[in-house]
């Protein structure tokens, strides 16, 4: 389970941040997407030391919204090892995978096609 309140790393937060300018997607929104195409594409986490050292905290279902229950299953199902706070890093993981195939979008439609 997650905890009710999480955080990005600061990197991450500015790619989120900046996606917003570009697109117009609320880092909340883009953090989800984000997520899901790290689940879809495969990759896994590995506890590497990572900081959750971002400004932006948010609670949970602020950052998940109505994926929350279909989020939390997922890390389960893929970590049932992991406590409250190693989840939240293998989230916060995942979204860094995920943004990384759509940052450098700059508009809403250039986005749109990206996640075709």
């Amino acid at each position: 389970m997650l905890p009710n309140r999480m955080n990005l790393p600061k990197q991450v937060e500015e790619q989120l941040k900046r996606l917003k300018q570009y697109t117009g997607v609320t880092p909340n929104v883009a953090a989800r997407i984000a997520f899901f195409r790290s689940i879809e594409s495969g990759f896994r986490y590995h506890d590497d030391g990572r900081k959750l050292d971002g400004a932006l905290v948010l609670d949970k279902v602020t950052w998940l919204g109505e994926t929350s229950q279909v989020t939390e299953l997922m890390l389960q199902l893929e970590y049932p090892e992991l406590d409250d706070k190693e989840s939240m890093k293998a989230w916060s993981a995942h979204v860094e995978d995920g943004i990384s195939s759509i940052r450098s979008s700059k508009s809403i439609v250039e986005l749109s096609v990206r996640l075709v």
